[in-house]
């Protein structure tokens, strides 16, 4: 009997493969950004895209995972989200 040990979703994802653009492919307007007091990209982003510093929210597409998480969680709808062009973003490897 083979036991397997689960993997760590750090380690799942490390096994995945992005090309990325470099026009990204989420906008975020900064002026809407600003009046949001709960800022729940911060915290519900699975890839961690979105940071806060200085009570400003930052932002990195380049390890996006697509979901589109934060274009459904902005109560400010500050941010502008599209798939990525045909062949760019996240390549997901399974197995």
């Amino acid at each position: 009997m083979s036991a397997h040990k689960p993997l760590k979703l750090e380690d799942i994802l490390n096994s995945d493969i992005w090309d990325v653009d470099y026009e990204p492919h989420i906008k975020v307007d900064s002026r809407k950004c600003e009046k949001c007091d709960v800022k729940p990209c911060t915290y519900l982003c699975p890839a961690g895209c979105y940071t806060l510093l200085e009570g400003r929210v930052l932002f990195s597409y380049e390890g996006c995972l697509e979901c589109g998480t934060c274009r459904v969680i902005c109560p400010e709808e500050a941010i502008d989200w599209n798939y990525p062009v045909s062949g760019r973003g996240i390549h997901y490897r399974f197995g």
